[in-house]
């Protein structure tokens, strides 16, 4: 499985609402087998700058891929990125087997 984190900075905090509504449109692409959007809480104690995260779980890279190339992906974007300020992503392989003690 693929996790695949995205952390968002708002160019104006009264912007947050519609990068939630934005990239809620995300929720609705077949490829994922989670997507969640979410407002950041902003309670760490050493950083807050984050506004908005979105968190995906995927199957593969095929999947991941897919779910990429969506039109609704390149809509979101469309909505977001006159919005955001900062974009920063990872994605990382979680393995499938427990690991051993």
């Amino acid at each position: 499985m693929i996790r695949h984190i995205v952390l968002f900075t708002a160019k104006d905090r009264a912007h947050i609402t519609q990068m939630i509504e934005g990239l809620s449109i995300l929720t609705t692409i077949p490829h994922a087998r989670r997507i969640e959007i979410a407002r950041n809480q902003k309670t760490d104690q050493l950083g807050n700058e984050i506004d908005v995260v979105v968190y995906g779980e995927f199957d593969n890279e095929m999947e991941l891929a897919a779910y990429k190339a969506h039109e609704l992906y390149q809509e979101s974007i469309r909505r977001v990125r006159p919005l955001r300020e900062l974009r920063f992503a990872a994605d990382y392989y979680v393995p499938t087997q427990p690991a051993l003690p």
